[in-house]
């Protein structure tokens, strides 16, 4: 019998297809009713009784929470873990007072780890880099420098590509 050595590329597919199988949501907690559970990286419209003046977040590193006309908050998953938000009205009484989880993110998301080293990849269905919190500074800063790269160049193009004589 002959015994192969997986390297490189094939590694990865052989882990990432190991890891899509593997349920990302086992042992988290259901969120209460008086949760609002939020993706990292993710935001949710969430509608307020009363006539809320301001908004007070406990841990702005784990949610951003935003006042829209209306009554109408925006919440925008930071970081990992729980916070909560306080909503007063005009007079300093307050409305809400409310928990906020965030959670890891939705879609098919692998990470790959080599030796401390930490990679994450959206496979939905193809495997693309994911730049998500842990991941290794190397790998982070690699693949934001690109995505800053990109962005930056695809400007730059329309901008150019707008100007007429």
């Amino acid at each position: 019998m002959r015994k192969q050595v997986l390297r490189g590329h094939a590694r990865v597919c052989l882990l990432v297809a190991a890891a899509v199988l593997a349920s990302p949501a086992a042992g988290l907690a259901e969120p209460t009713a008086d949760t609002i559970a939020v993706n990292v990286d993710q935001a949710k419209l969430v509608r307020l009784p009363g006539k809320v003046a301001t908004i007070v977040v406990g841990n702005p590193m784990i949610a951003d929470v935003t006042l829209q006309p209306g009554g109408m908050i925006v919440v925008t998953g930071k970081g990992y873990g729980a916070t909560n938000f306080i909503a007063l009205d005009r007079g300093g009484e307050i409305l809400v007072d409310r928990q906020i989880q965030v959670e890891g993110p939705s879609d098919r998301l692998v990470t790959v780890y080599r030796g401390i080293e930490r990679e994450s990849y959206s496979c939905a269905p193809l495997c693309q880099r994911r730049v998500t919190l842990g991941d290794s500074d190397a790998y982070f800063n690699n693949t934001m420098n690109q995505a800053g790269s990109l962005s930056s160049t695809a400007s730059g193009s329309a901008g150019a590509g707008a100007k007429t004589n």
